[in-house]
């Protein structure tokens, strides 16, 4: 309690699932909050990468769509 940036922490225990709550100097729990926000980071890339290829598929079949109908004829649509 001598801390002057005394904090509680409470979340999910990334290796448990349980619930946890734990108290203390927030400058002792900066490596650990550093590591958990790379995670997460991580976590936000993958999904902003994934949702990038999804735009890409999608934005070649509208060009497709558009081509073939310019130029009368039948898409040739890939299935992904």
């Amino acid at each position: 309690m001598d801390c002057a940036w005394f904090i509680e922490i409470r979340g999910m225990h990334p290796q448990t699932g349980e619930e946890a709550s734990e108290w203390g100097c927030s400058m002792s729990m900066l490596p650990m909050l550093l590591i958990e926000n790379g995670r997460q980071t991580s976590h936000t890339g993958a999904a902003i990468e994934s949702f990038r290829n999804e735009m890409v598929r999608a934005s070649e079949t509208s060009t497709e769509l558009m081509v073939a109908a310019a130029e009368g004829r039948s898409p040739k649509l890939i299935e992904g």
